[in-house]
């Protein structure tokens, strides 16, 4: 660990790692190094994550690609100034606790909400006041979205899905549409929508392995458990600025996405599956 504090691309070899006495010390050095070689054999972090998305690397842990989606993120989004965007797309990258108060779906980060849980524990006083441990935190509107920037790494700002014209459906839209964008060099549309009105669908993409499950039922015509209908965040509907780079069985049609939590009220979105699940004629390259 001194030596790669030092130097970070010193090679490593796996003599090295199996000297080590502890199983669980090996195995998480091997999955490190693997991973810190697969970067660094990539022309740029674009290239190494779409590489991991289409499944030339087996074996990386979710963390692992959290952390590079937030960088590429930072790069995709340099620029940007709305707030709900920018909000919405750490999704892509942090698992985000769902929660109904006051007849609104809120979204607060997941490392956040267990962290003031934890306090409430060691607090008495907080424990006796009692209410959602999302109350405690500021919910992102159009009166504080300035305040976001100067504490995005707090990641304590709620994100409130109103209806499908809120600003924090239209953000998560837009974050996905930059993400393809910035990764493949395709141009998408994608709109947020209540229900998908389409009795046959020509593609799905589920946003999470929840979402992908769910999608699965009813791609092969299956009745859907009013417990999972209930799990489903939110549906957007993604159409391709050029039928060319499609496949010809989609063509103009849309491709439904689908976001849902898991019965723990989880949400662990999956970004890698826009642009490894889409439809496309050939694979994208690197923008």
């Amino acid at each position: 660990h001194e030596l790669l504090m030092h130097h970070p691309r010193r090679p490593v070899a796996k003599q090295e790692i199996a000297a080590l006495e502890d199983p669980d010390a090996r195995e998480n050095w091997e999955f490190m190094i693997a991973f810190r070689d697969h970067v660094l054999d990539a022309p740029s972090l674009e290239a190494a994550y779409l590489a991991l998305a289409r499944g030339s690397a087996e074996n990386i842990p979710p963390l692992f690609m959290n952390q590079l989606a937030q960088v590429v993120l930072r790069n995709a989004l340099d620029g940007q100034h709305d707030a709900c965007v920018v909000r919405a797309a750490e999704l892509f990258y942090r698992p985000q606790r769902v929660t109904s108060h006051e007849g609104a779906v809120l979204l607060a980060d997941a490392e956040t909400i267990e962290r003031h849980e934890q306090n409430r524990h060691a607090s008495p006083l907080l424990g006796m006041l009692g209410g959602p441990a999302v109350t405690e935190l500021e919910i992102l509107d159009e009166n504080n979205s300035e305040s976001y920037f100067a504490r995005s790494d707090a990641f304590d700002m709620v994100l409130k899905l109103g209806n499908v014209r809120s600003p924090a459906r239209r953000g998560l839209a837009t974050a996905m549409e930059i993400w393809i964008r910035h990764l493949v060099a395709v141009d998408v549309e994608i709109e947020p929508v209540e229900r998908i009105e389409d009795d046959d669908w020509a593609w799905f993409v589920g946003l999470d392995a929840e979402a992908t499950r769910i999608g699965n039922t009813l791609w092969a015509g299956d009745e859907l458990d009013p417990e999972a209908a209930k799990r489903v965040i939110a549906l957007f509907r993604l159409t391709f600025s050029d039928t060319g780079e499609v496949l010809p069985q989609v063509g103009a049609r849309p491709v439904w996405l689908i976001m849902a939590m898991t019965p723990d009220r989880t949400i662990r979105m999956k970004p890698q599956n826009l642009v490894a699940g889409l439809p496309f004629r050939a694979p994208g390259t690197v923008n």
